[in-house]
């Protein structure tokens, strides 16, 4: 591009940010005003009545900001994506929308994004030692994907502050390697991530005015879960005179650590209880944090330094060139035990 990309990055990022940030007051005002969507007592930590629709002001700050300054042709199914996730969230804070009706909904609008957006996997970057993957097994591993972590990160909105703060140290972080990997569209999309959430956690913070609800969670785990596999497919870096192309899926789980391996600990512990995985409950992270005596800010600065902790170990594992398969399982063993600990103490308390 001719012009100066980082200005434009800047723009993405203020833009989202105001606009997220003044329209969330009107948002809160005729939620309240019409009590539209309280957010939902199996999974809040809150015994009083909480809006839930913060989604909208953010959704509508991404889309704007990210169609703005992006190239209108590269994020045209993105933005029909985004819209459609959108309108699913909305519904379903409003009418819950089945789990099972949700989850084929979210099917279709990954399969738009494998097939029209360029966003499959193909390659396994030696994870398990596999690399190439065949086309038909790329397309159900992308929606898989994509699925986990679009939900996976749904899950984490129920106290006060958490899922803004950590969807904003994921989106920086994904928006500045975007940067070194001259993604222009993928970092004009973190960038005003960053800013719709910056703008949110003002009202989100302790004690929380509104919560995103569906209609932002579903939205942003989704552009999380783009930023995700366009990391997997196409990381290129090279720092300490190594090559990291295959390092993508490291790095891409190393961002979403808290949402991706809490949900995956909830759900065995559901399964091995006889309860559905997918429905809503306060066996996650948070909630136990919280029965431990943890207050609402402090269970967040806990969550908020170990996602930092997991991010700068996967830069020292990398720095050191440690194999793929080793990186990542030394990854998921210190996340399942910072997440199992409290768990377990509470259920030793009990």
């Amino acid at each position: 591009m001719i012009f100066d990309s980082e200005i434009y990055y800047l723009l993405a990022f203020f833009s989202s940010l105001i606009i997220s940030f003044f329209l969330m007051p009107f948002i809160i005002h005729i939620s309240k005003k019409h009590q539209l969507g309280a957010q939902s007592e199996l999974r809040s930590s809150h015994s009083g009545i909480i809006p839930n629709l913060g989604g909208i002001p953010i959704a509508i700050a991404i889309i704007l900001s990210s169609t703005l300054y992006g190239e209108l042709d590269a994020v045209r199914v993105m933005t029909l994506c985004f819209i459609l996730t959108f309108i699913l969230g909305v519904l379903d804070d409003l009418t819950e929308i089945g789990a099972y009706k949700k989850l084929f909904i979210q099917i279709f609008i990954s399969l738009i994004l494998v097939f029209y957006g360029n966003l499959r996997i193909d390659s396994f970057h030696g994870v398990l030692g596999v690399y190439e993957l065949p086309y038909f097994v790329s397309i159900l591993f992308s929606v898989f994907v994509f699925i986990v972590i679009t939900n996976g990160y749904n899950l984490i909105d129920g106290i006060d502050g958490l899922a803004s703060g950590l969807g904003i140290i994921a989106a920086t972080i994904f928006g500045f390697c975007a940067m070194y990997m001259n993604q222009y569209n993928i970092a004009v999309l973190a960038f005003s991530l960053t800013g719709a959430l910056f703008g949110f956690l003002k009202y989100n913070y302790h004690p929380a005015k509104i919560f995103m609800g569906d209609t932002g969670s579903l939205l942003i785990g989704l552009i999380f879960s783009i930023l995700a596999v366009n990391m997997i497919k196409y990381s290129i870096f090279d720092f300490n005179n190594v090559d990291h192309k295959n390092s993508g899926p490291l790095i891409a789980i190393s961002f979403l650590a808290i949402p991706l391996f809490d949900s995956l600990r909830v759900f065995i512990i559901r399964i091995k209880r006889g309860d559905h995985p997918l429905r809503a409950g306060k066996d996650h992270i948070h909630h136990n944090l919280l029965g431990l005596g943890f207050d609402h800010k402090k269970t967040s600065y806990i969550l908020y330094c170990f996602a930092l902790i997991i991010i700068l170990l996967t830069y020292i594992l990398m720095l050191y060139n440690i194999n793929i398969n080793y990186s990542i399982a030394i990854l998921a063993l210190i996340s399942f035990l910072f997440l199992y600990i409290p768990f377990y103490k509470l259920r030793v308390k009990k």
